[in-house]
């Protein structure tokens, strides 16, 4: 597997796209931790407390904060930062863009603007600049 290509476990995967099903009019944000092989394991749910959540995601700060702490205590690293678009494709925004601020995390964006099948598409994010990255679904 070559850089531009992720392996996303499905169980992780389904469980990014069923929080993203739960929250139809609102964007769904929080963290993925991978374990010291850099595979992703865990997700972390994180409250929107973005002003405008049916458009904007804002990683609620003090549950960011415990997020990061129990993957260091769980041996983890950050591997992704997800977020859902009720409305938009399954691409970054510009203020996604903007606002990225973790340049060796993948962003995860889940789309709702579907017919029935959500969309699930991987970037890195580095000083403006927006790589798509391929995605392979793994059994682990």
């Amino acid at each position: 597997m070559n850089s531009n290509e992720i392996s996303l476990p499905r169980k992780l995967t389904n469980q990014l796209l069923h929080l993203a099903q739960l929250s139809p009019d609102a964007e769904v944000c929080g963290l993925i931790g991978a374990d010291s092989s850099g595979l992703p394991i865990s997700c972390y749910a994180i409250d929107n407390s973005a002003t405008t959540p049916a458009m904007r995601f804002l990683l609620e700060p003090s549950q960011q904060i415990a997020a990061m702490q129990r993957m260091r205590d769980k041996g983890e690293s950050l591997f992704a930062i997800y977020h859902s678009h009720p409305t938009t494709p399954a691409q970054p925004s510009a203020t996604d863009i903007e606002q990225a601020s973790y340049p060796d995390a993948l962003h995860l964006i889940i789309s709702l603007n579907t017919k029935g099948v959500l969309e699930l598409r991987g970037f890195r994010i580095a000083d403006q600049y927006v790589e798509e990255l391929v995605l392979n679904l793994i059994e682990v």
